[in-house]
């Protein structure tokens, strides 16, 4: 099924439910889908059609999810990109991608006026009744933008005028869906073409493995421009729920949205379960409405998932372990038990753990215990079939049928997946393999601790020096340097859960890490911003 017809199909089995809150403004399954319908005429209006791309660079707004379900209903591909990064990186993917149409706001002008001569017609979102996106369009006219500039209002008005679009009945379900750009940290976006058998699985796996229920509301904070983001939107549509849209992350905002509306499930990136539990507001908020929590994107340290679970006391606590890619690899249904374990294959996935070696194959598989590099036959119904126009990439990442994901894990006895780190980030000091996330684990649990990251950074004795970067509470943050460095590393030493020899040698204390917009650490960033440490420990 083709999601044009999935969202109809929602539309027709409850048309009343609220489909998406954005502040005051409610759309029920019927009004997102006369609006979809309406806005995909519009689009075919500007010559859209199938197979075309739409770049949409906004927040987490209705207008966002209303050209998501546009791009749907008419078979055009949406390029939802972010309006974080460069204006730069945006104009790349936009002209990578081929699209025709770019959609912005205040938030992403900048953006606008970066390929407002690669894009035939630039679309601008304001606030609704205010002018705004007017003035946006004409600011884009006089900064003399080569392409057409228009308004939502616009496509809307071109839609009614036409009709709305008829519902997607003779569009392939294997025709793409989505371009979503991979995070570019290791070198240029890498765009990655979905299939609307691909999101749709996706978003059933979402709604299976986190235990949706009918009518469940999200919080859509998660940026609808990464895979997490997007899934959680389909997820809810798949059950009739509500995406409940929070455009700016802020831990008390989004408090006070799961105490208004009623929130059911929290799907973040550990980042910002972290800003939740650590929330002033937290002490007033109620929360009681939230039943399951999930997490994915990064690991979450054994200490965040404790404090997760005394706050929220949550029925589901489930570690979601997959990419852009291939969206599910697996699934761990309970965090309480085994915090940070990644659980087995999900129920469309088929993994593997191979030599973390060039050229190895899907065939060369570690013994039970070792530690491999995590690889997913590609026959899921949630993958990928490979990157647009990057022969090279897919050569890298795509062998005999399978995704070789350039994570490392191991399995345990009792056949858990346990991720150990990515095989860039993987220290090598004084000849013992170091992974930081088992560092992490025993630093954030530190007193005094609020968030850390450990990489391996340039040592003349030891080859790689194990470094950790520590952001300490506010009634803790005056004991940096040699004390504070002296007092991790007493802690370290006193762990039973970690090797002498692992111990960070360096500290750093910044007031806060690199982050990425889904809220993932920046390692590379750490190591290219590394300078005298701020503290050691001895051997």
């Amino acid at each position: 099924m083709n999601l044009g017809l999935s969202l109809l199909y929602a539309a027709e089995r409850t048309p009343d439910a609220d489909a998406v809150v954005d502040g005051e403004t409610r759309l029920t399954y019927r009004d997102l889908q006369q609006v979809a319908a309406t806005l995909a005429a519009g689009l075919a209006a500007l010559g859209v059609g199938q197979g075309n791309r739409v770049a949409v660079v906004l927040k987490n707004r209705r207008e966002a999810v209303e050209l998501y379900w546009a791009c749907q209903w008419l078979g055009a591909v949406v390029v939802p990109l972010s309006w974080r990064v460069a204006a730069t990186a945006v104009a790349y993917c936009v002209a990578d991608s081929g699209a025709t149409v770019a959609v912005f706001e205040e938030a992403s002008f900048e953006h606008a006026l970066a390929c407002g001569d690669t894009v035939e017609h630039l679309v601008a979102v304001g606030t609704a009744g205010d002018g705004s996106s007017a003035g946006l369009a004409e600011r884009l006219r006089a900064a003399g933008c080569a392409a057409r500039c228009e308004t939502d209002a616009d496509l809307l008005a071109a839609g009614e005028a036409s009709g709305p679009a008829p519902p997607p009945a003779d569009l392939d379900d294997r025709q793409t869906s989505i371009f979503l750009y991979t995070s570019g940290t290791t070198g240029r976006p890498k765009g990655v073409p979905r299939s609307h058998a691909a999101e749709r699985a996706g978003g059933l796996s979402q709604a299976l493995h986190q235990s949706y229920r009918p009518g469940e509301r999200t919080l859509g904070v998660m940026p609808l421009y990464h895979t997490m983001g997007i899934h959680t939107l389909l997820a809810a549509q798949i059950v009739g729920g509500c995406f409940v849209c929070q455009p700016d992350w802020d831990a008390a905002a989004a408090l006070e949205l799961v105490e208004s509306e009623r929130i059911g499930s929290l799907y973040l990136a550990p980042t910002l379960f972290h800003d939740l539990v650590h929330s002033p507001g937290l002490t007033t908020a109620e929360v009681s409405s939230v039943r399951a929590l999930a997490y994915a994107g990064a690991a979450m340290t054994s200490a965040l998932v404790e404090r997760c679970v005394a706050v929220f006391a949550p029925e589901v606590f489930i570690n979601h372990y997959g990419s852009t890619e291939v969206y599910t690899y697996s699934v761990h249904f309970d965090q309480r038990a085994a915090p940070g374990c990644a659980g087995r294959p999900a129920t469309n996935a088929r993994l593997r753990l191979v030599r973390p070696e060039p050229g190895a194959g899907p065939g060369d598989e570690v013994a039970p215990g070792e530690i491999g590099e995590i690889v997913c036959h590609l026959g899921s119904d949630e993958a990928f079939a490979g990157y647009w126009k990057r022969p090279d990439a897919d050569a890298r990442a795509i062998r005999d049928g399978w995704y070789f994901t350039g994570d490392l894990g191991r399995c345990d006895t009792g056949g858990n997946l346990w991720i150990v780190g990515r095989i860039d980030d993987m220290i090598i000091s004084g000849g013992e393999n170091v992974h930081p996330l088992e560092v992490e684990d025993v630093l954030e649990r530190a007193p005094g601790v609020r968030e850390v990251a450990v990489v391996g950074l340039p040592d003349d004795r030891w080859g790689q020096a194990v470094t950790a970067f520590v952001v300490l509470d506010a009634d803790a943050a005056g004991a940096t340097g040699e004390a504070a460095a002296a007092r991790l590393d007493a802690h370290c030493l006193a762990s039973a859960d970690l090797a002498r020899f692992k111990r960070p040698r360096r500290y750093h204390f910044p007031d806060a890490l690199p982050k990425s917009p889904s809220g993932k650490i920046l390692r590379r960033l750490l190591r290219e911003q590394a300078a005298e440490p701020a503290g050691g420990a001895s051997g």
